[in-house]
């Protein structure tokens, strides 16, 4: 619209008559005259208030949500740290009470045995001399550790040390491919010579090529002159599979190690050999065979059969 007299004094009308029904519907009180007005208005742009509102409002909620972000996100970093420390409480138990364990098989071993042991944590895998199955251990020189000492756990026997520093120590592995290892077979005294094949079983190529040899067959370790680097009686594995001898000098079996290499965590290094071979006292228990149930089937004669099994009408014949 044009800047006119004529609009001029238009706007100026409206803006008379805007105050004029403020002032009557003010001075009318509950019984204005404008009341209808304002509900006919109220009918007319309710819905449109209602729809700007509902457009409007998850903006508001948005940035309500956006200004509480912060606070809710301490709420949430608080909450997570607390289920870490917890979680890291309860796996700092768990690892405390595997390795009480294991420490207790250790001693268990190095009691039957009659070794001398210093026990000792697995903290690195692999060495700079480039072997392909040692470990790292806590342990060294000035702990009395010496080049050549036995290495076992629990379970039998772990390796042989190969290099010594004052307070650590690496250990060949007894997966390794150049480890070599004498050893016996439990009651028969069969001797052999194991060699590691990384995550393979062992293969021992056996002296006697007409041994007797079976699945199931334990081994333990013959020992070495002057009890180095192998102290005896340490268990090494059981057969797992026997191959044809084939007319042969030697036979060659495959031995499963008892020792997990993939999981060491405690170890223990023989620092004193047994006053005497333990021969096969340092091996576990053989697992006793589960017994298999026995099914009793019992005939009983039918009603029309007489006591020899035959039907009553056939004696009667």
């Amino acid at each position: 619209m044009r800047d006119t007299r004529e609009s001029r004094l238009l706007l100026v009308l409206l803006i008379a008559i805007a105050f004029a029904l403020i002032t009557v519907d003010i001075r009318g009180g509950e019984d204005s005259p404008v009341d209808g007005a304002r509900s006919a208005a109220a009918t007319v742009f309710g819905p449109i208030e209602n729809g700007v509102s509902t457009a409007v409002d998850p903006v508001g909620n948005a940035i309500a949500a956006i200004r509480d972000s912060g606070d809710r996100h301490d709420r949430i970093a608080q909450l997570e740290r607390d289920n870490a420390a917890l979680k890291a409480e309860l796996g700092s138990e768990d690892r405390n009470r595997s390795r009480l364990k294991q420490l207790d098989k250790i001693l268990k071993t190095a009691g039957a045995g009659q070794y001398g042991i210093k026990g000792a944590e697995v903290i690195a895998i692999g060495a700079a001399q480039g072997f392909s199955w040692t470990v790292t251990i806590d342990v060294g020189a000035n702990d009395g550790i010496q080049r050549d000492m036995t290495v076992l756990n629990g379970d039998g026997l772990v390796g042989r040390v190969t290099t010594v520093g004052p307070n650590t120590a690496t250990v060949l592995l007894a997966s390794d491919p150049d480890f070599t290892v004498g050893t016996r077979m439990e009651s028969t005294d069969e001797l052999g010579f194991a060699s590691g094949q990384g995550d393979r079983p062992l293969r021992v190529e056996m002296l006697n090529g007409k041994a007797k040899i079976k699945k199931g067959d334990r081994l333990v370790t013959f020992g070495s002159q002057a009890d180095k680097p192998f102290v005896p009686g340490v268990p090494v594995g059981v057969v797992s599979r026997v191959d044809p001898s084939g007319g042969d000098l030697t036979r060659t079996i495959y031995v499963e190690p008892y020792v997990g290499f993939s999981k060491l965590d405690i170890v223990g290094v023989v620092t004193q050999a047994p006053p005497r071979d333990p021969r096969d006292q340092v091996l576990p228990p053989k697992p006793k065979p589960t017994p298999r149930p026995t099914v009793t089937v019992t005939v009983t004669p039918s009603a029309g059969a007489s006591a020899d099994g035959l039907p009553q009408q056939q004696q009667e014949q």
